[in-house]
């Protein structure tokens, strides 16, 4: 062997599981390496169901009639998630186009550009950063104001499959759900300081959670302290089965579910995130430009409706959606993820500010 050529590195194989499908999430092997087996991606989409570490997009069709990118826009993507929007986006805008991408998850952004680049978008095209949207006047001199602007609020599949993420009830790990991991404290610490009172708020105001008492006092009254997804999943099912025997099974996981999103809600502070966009688009979107919002609970859907509401009655905005568009039925039995969803429009007028 010459120093020229160095030796081979010996081969990994890659680690077995037991049975005829992999259970854990860092198992699947073939749905993390979407690329490679595309078939079987395929098959599991399907099925209605969403590939491990992938993200469905929602509404494209509706979101693409009601932005109406062309080739020379400049749009946004106010959260540019696994990247499915973006890739239409992009698509319709060139040549000529520019989208402004943003996230806050430092895990996945850099996985997301890399697909986009892989597909030929250069930075004259798609200009990626990490920050949160709420930050977009800061954008708005370097884009010269936005045609269109995306929003889809709320959490990505790839944050909710990965249980060390902690976003997730159904598999145990650490009780993180911060969008951004770098920054600001895990929700295992929000329930430490937080009274029980403030608690019983977040879960009523950020989820609608009619248990919102009950759950509350059970998590304050925890014998020790609540560290793991696993140990808040049990903590809110015994006490809601002490309390509430009657209630079923799958009350309990929908009161699960609600309580996951209100965590999340609380310590990434989206609703006050949400509210400073809303501020901020009227500065930002240039005469005639188009915005779509998607959201998936009443809190956000709420706030875009005032927001938009407001615009209209001032004359900021000369159009906006009068109802909510909401998933086709094809879409959510192919993609059950998207039931939930809400999409908000408005169109800016040529008032000046």
């Amino acid at each position: 062997m010459t120093e020229e050529t160095p030796a081979p590195k010996p081969h990994k194989r890659r680690v077995r599981y037991g049975g005829t499908h992999p259970r854990r999430f860092d198992q699947k092997y073939k749905e993390l390496d979407p690329e490679k087996y595309a078939g079987d991606v395929a098959h599991i989409i399907a099925k209605g169901l969403t590939p491990a570490g992938t993200h469905r997009p929602i509404c494209v069709e509706e979101i693409l009639e009601l932005l109406a990118p062309k080739p020379g826009d400049t749009c946004l993507d106010a959260t540019l998630g696994y990247g499915g929007h973006a890739r239409e986006l992009l698509a319709r805008i060139i040549p000529g186009g520019r989208l402004f991408a943003l996230d806050v998850d430092p895990l996945e952004l850099p996985k997301t550009e890399a697909r986009l680049r892989s597909l030929g978008y250069g930075p004259e095209t798609l200009i990626v950063r990490k920050m949160n949207f709420a930050g977009v006047l800061g954008l708005t001199a370097e884009a010269g104001g936005f045609d269109c602007v995306l929003a889809d609020l709320g959490v990505s599949s790839m944050q909710l499959d990965n249980p060390e993420r902690g976003f997730t009830y159904k598999a145990d790990g650490p009780l993180d759900l911060r969008l951004n991991p770098e920054r600001g404290k895990p929700v295992a610490e929000l329930l430490k300081t937080i009274s029980e009172p403030a608690l019983e708020k977040v879960l009523a105001e950020y989820a609608d959670e009619p248990h919102a008492r009950t759950i509350a006092r059970a998590i304050k009254e925890s014998a020790t302290a609540i560290t793991t997804t696993g140990e808040l999943a049990r903590t809110v099912r015994d006490g809601l089965k002490k309390e509430h025997a009657r209630l079923g099974d799958d009350l309990i996981k929908k009161s699960l579910q609600r309580v996951f999103m209100a965590l999340r809600i609380a310590v990434n502070e989206e609703l006050s995130v949400l509210e400073r966009l809303l501020e901020a688009l009227p500065w930002c979107l240039r005469p005639g430009g188009r915005v779509a919002i998607l959201s998936f609970h009443s809190g956000e859907d709420r706030r875009v409706k005032k927001a938009f509401a407001r615009g209209e009655q001032e004359g900021i905005y000369s159009s906006v959606a009068p109802t909510p568009v909401r998933p086709s039925p094809q879409e959510r039995r192919s993609n059950p993820r998207s039931a939930c969803a809400k999409l908000r429009w408005a169109v800016r007028s040529d008032k000046p500010l």
